[in-house]
């Protein structure tokens, strides 16, 4: 379970400190650091609260006070993302059940462990967002994969210190989503 821990927290935090800030970068034409520097406020938040719904309003008023995003994107991405773009889910919900498959003795071949990563995709959307709201689309995951459902009491044990991290990459996500949004809502 340690071990499924650490993956899942690097798989995370890869994503959240070197593929999004790179996103950021290319796609949005912002420096890495001055991102950090500006949005550090709504990570925050996301991190005590496990809550993108509850970090909504502080992640707005970041983007639109600290990083120059208009308005009109802020009021569109921020709500949908708050429900869709969850990228840290998705990454804990494939980890999960691939590491469940495993310990229940459950071979998957290569084409399963893609469906189960598409199926986590797929299941991270309109997930809520509130503490452990990934728990209701993980079911889906684990049906896809055929792990009983019972599995989810393994999972329920570590799980709410792996929201923490999840929750401050999804609120991350949305504000490069913001980004980028505006960049091409600007040409």
């Amino acid at each position: 379970l340690l071990s499924f821990c650490a993956v899942v927290a690097a798989a995370t935090l890869l994503h959240g400190l070197v593929i999004l800030p790179l996103i950021a970068h290319f796609f949005a034409g912002v420096n890495p650091v001055m991102l950090f520097r500006n949005i550090g406020r709504p990570l925050m938040i996301a991190f005590a609260t496990s809550s993108s719904a509850a970090t909504l309003p502080v992640s707005m008023q970041a983007a639109e006070d600290n990083l120059g995003v208009s308005r009109t994107v802020s009021s569109f991405v921020f709500p949908l993302g708050a429900t869709m773009n969850m990228d840290g889910t998705a990454l804990f919900e494939g980890i999960a059940a691939i590491f469940l498959a495993y310990l229940f003795g459950i071979d998957l071949s290569t084409t399963a462990i893609v469906a189960v990563f598409l199926m986590a995709m797929i299941s991270s959307i309109g997930a809520p967002g509130i503490p452990s709201g990934s728990m209701a689309g993980m079911q889906m995951v684990l049906l896809a994969a055929g792990i009983p459902l019972e599995a989810i009491g393994i999972l329920l044990i570590v799980e709410r210190p792996l929201d923490t991290i999840r929750t401050a990459v999804n609120v991350e996500g949305d504000i490069i989503g913001a980004l980028v949004a505006q960049r091409y809502f600007r040409e």
